[in-house]
């Protein structure tokens, strides 16, 4: 099967031509991202290949159609980026990847945490300049603080299961409790006594539109003075302007982001010769209490390894009966 893959790096390459090493399907790479101005690339292929800040919005899958494209499968477990509506009315199916390695996830979230409570990132700049000052790298002690943990589904509980090993007390909110997280002594909450309780606040849940800007002004006020928030879910979970507010006025303690909600014109690229035209991101890399990363979370040898096995393995099996492994409708998600 030819198989159109878009947003493709040199590592994306690498691993899914080594689940493809059989040489079943003829796999074509762009780096361009999917839109309305590369989608022509797609004509002949019969399946598309997309990442998660590729365009999939009703006219691009309409073009995709015309081309003959029959499958969509996604590089990624988020498809909130798909109008998988207008996916069904062209008849073309969409697979994803569930799951790959919550703790590659988990474990960048951990990083960033303990980043930011020891002030690394400021520490490693100093000292590389000569300056081996302590003023203004003071932290804290996890042992014994109070963590939130929004949205408890696998990579949650793993980073859970991590805080637990320092000796934090864990509070979650989830619609669906984790028993291996109630197991940790994981308590479950209402938003507004995590966001007023918690020392440390982790954002692990879908992107939807009950998520959407979770975290907005209201739930910034709310928030513990002095708090640190991190985001490794979706960017749009997180309302950024009012995050700059917040930062602006010291009520934020720390922020660690890895992902952004108008990521899709800065993530993945180089951009270090260029002026960055997002006035809010710039914003928020001013500030010392900040570290972002840029969508690295998922980034290890392991996740890159499940990703693609995942991704030829949906390929396999549309081509062998006619529907993805791991299959995603208006309304079922396998």
């Amino acid at each position: 099967m030819r198989v159109a893959i878009f947003s493709t790096r040199p590592y994306d390459r690498q691993f899914l031509e080594r689940a493809n090493a059989a040489g079943r399907h003829a796999l074509v790479f762009h780096e361009a991202r999917l839109d309305e101005s590369s989608v022509a690339a797609a004509d002949g292929a019969q399946a598309v290949c997309a990442f998660v800040n590729d365009r999939l919005d009703a006219g691009v899958l309409q073009r995709l159609h015309v081309g003959g494209v029959r499958l969509l499968a996604l590089r990624s477990a988020g498809f909130n980026h798909v109008d998988l509506a207008a996916a069904a009315a062209q008849g073309i199916q969409v697979g994803r990847v569930p799951e790959y390695s919550p703790y590659a996830v988990a474990e960048h979230t951990v990083a960033l945490l303990l980043a930011l409570n020891r002030r690394i990132h400021r520490a490693y700049n100093r000292v590389r300049e000569g300056n081996f000052a302590l003023e203004g790298l003071l932290g804290v002690d996890l042992h014994g603080r109070s963590v939130g943990v929004v949205g408890t589904g696998k990579i949650g509980e793993c980073f859970a299961r991590i805080m637990a090993g320092f000796g934090c007390r864990l509070l979650g909110h989830d619609p669906q409790p984790n028993p291996a997280c109630l197991a940790l002594g994981m308590r479950y909450v209402e938003m507004p006594e995590l966001l007023a309780s918690c020392d440390v606040i982790s954002l692990h849940c879908p992107l939807t539109p009950q998520t959407r800007h979770l975290i907005n002004a209201d739930a910034l006020a709310r928030m513990r003075p002095g708090a640190m928030l991190i985001n490794t879910s979706r960017g749009a979970v997180v309302d950024a302007r009012a995050l700059v507010t917040a930062l602006k006025a010291g009520t934020l303690g720390s922020l660690g982001l890895d992902v952004y909600e108008e990521e899709a014109d800065l993530f993945f690229r180089d951009l270090s010769s260029e002026v960055l035209h997002d006035d809010v991101f710039a914003r928020l890399l001013t500030f010392p209490n900040v570290l972002i990363t840029g969508h690295q979370a998922f980034f290890t040898e392991e996740a890159m390894t499940a990703i693609a096995q995942t991704t030829v393995a949906n390929l396999d099996a549309f081509e062998d009966h006619g529907r993805p492994l791991y299959p995603v409708t208006v309304d079922r998600v396998v």
